[in-house]
C-alpha cells in the first residue's frame, strides 16, 4: 500500500508543476512546420498545444479581418487557465508570444525565441527588419497595400526559409508559399519592464538565417535580457532540417 501511495502522491507533484508548450508559428508558415518536433515532444511526456494563426495554412479567415491582436488573443486562447506554460516562438511569432506574456504574466513560465524578433516596447516586425540588412527577403519581398498582403517571391522562399532543407522540401515551400497578412507585421508591441521583463527569456540562435540574419539575433539578445542562449548551424527552419536538436533544447528548457 505505502508504495501505491507514495506513486499517487508522486503523480499528484508531476500534475500541478506540469508544464505546456505552446508553439507558435512565424510569418508565412503554419502550425504544420513544428510536425516533426511535436512527436518528438509527446514521446517526452510533454503537453503540447500547437496554433495556427488566422488567415495561415488552410485557415481562410480574411485578412481584412486579421490584426496582430487577433493573434495575439488566439494565442491566450489556447493557453486558456493553464499555468506554467513555455511558450515557443518562431520568427514573427517573438513579438506574439512578448505581447502574450505582457498580458498573462502569471501563466507565463518562459519565452522561448527560436530565431525570432525579441522585441523592446513600441517595436513592430517590419521596424526590427529595418535593422537587419542582411536578411534575403527585402529584395524578395512586394506589399500589397490593396489586399493588405506580404507577399515573398516563390523562387527566393527555399532559400530564404530552408536553405538547408532536402530538395523536395525546397520545391514543396516554393510551390505552397503563400501571402501574409500585412497589418500586423507592422504593428507595435507595448511591453513593460514588470511583466514581460520579469519573465525567463531563452533565444536559440540559427547562425545559417537568411531570414532574420545571425549578426541581427545577435545584436536583439545583445540589448535583451535574455537568460540562455541555445546555437543552431541551421537555416532559419530547424524545425524542418534538424528536428531532433530543436526537440531536445525544447525538452531540455521544460524540466
Amino acid at each position: 500500500m505505502s508504495i501505491l501511495g507514495f506513486t499517487a502522491q508522486a503523480q499528484k507533484t508531476t500534475g500541478k508543476n506540469s508544464k505546456t508548450i505552446v508553439l507558435v508559428h512565424g510569418a508565412w508558415s503554419d502550425a504544420s512546420s513544428w510536425d516533426a518536433v511535436t512527436p518528438l515532444l509527446k514521446a517526452q511526456g510533454e503537453e503540447v498545444i500547437n496554433v495556427n494563426l488566422a488567415g495561415h495554412g488552410k485557415d481562410t479567415t480574411s485578412f481584412a479581418g486579421i490584426t496582430f491582436q487577433t493573434y495575439v488573443d488566439q494565442v491566450k486562447a489556447a493557453i486558456g487557465n493553464r499555468t506554467n506554460v513555455i511558450l515557443v516562438g518562431h520568427s514573427f511569432a517573438g513579438l506574439v508570444i512578448s505581447q502574450v506574456a505582457e498580458d498573462v504574466p502569471a501563466q507565463v513560465k518562459e519565452l522561448i525565441f527560436l530565431a525570432a524578433a525579441l522585441p523592446h516596447d513600441g517595436d513592430s516586425l517590419l521596424g526590427l527588419a529595418k535593422g537587419d540588412p542582411a536578411s534575403h527577403i527585402g529584395k524578395s519581398l512586394t506589399i500589397d497595400k490593396e489586399h493588405g498582403a506580404a507577399i515573398i517571391a516563390k523562387d527566393a522562399a527555399a532559400d530564404i526559409f530552408a536553405a538547408d532543407a532536402p530538395q523536395q522540401v525546397q520545391e514543396y515551400i516554393a510551390a505552397n508559399i503563400k501571402p501574409e497578412p500585412l497589418a500586423p507585421l507592422a504593428t507595435p508591441v507595448h511591453l513593460t519592464e514588470k511583466n514581460f521583463g520579469s519573465i525567463r527569456k531563452v533565444y536559440i540562435h540559427t547562425v545559417n538565417d537568411h531570414a532574420i540574419s545571425y549578426p541581427a539575433q545577435q545584436y536583439m539578445v545583445k540589448n535583451s535580457k535574455v537568460d540562455k542562449v541555445y546555437t543552431l548551424q541551421s537555416s532559419h527552419t530547424p524545425f524542418i532540417s534538424m528536428p531532433d536538436k530543436l526537440a531536445a533544447i525544447l525538452i531540455t528548457e521544460s524540466k
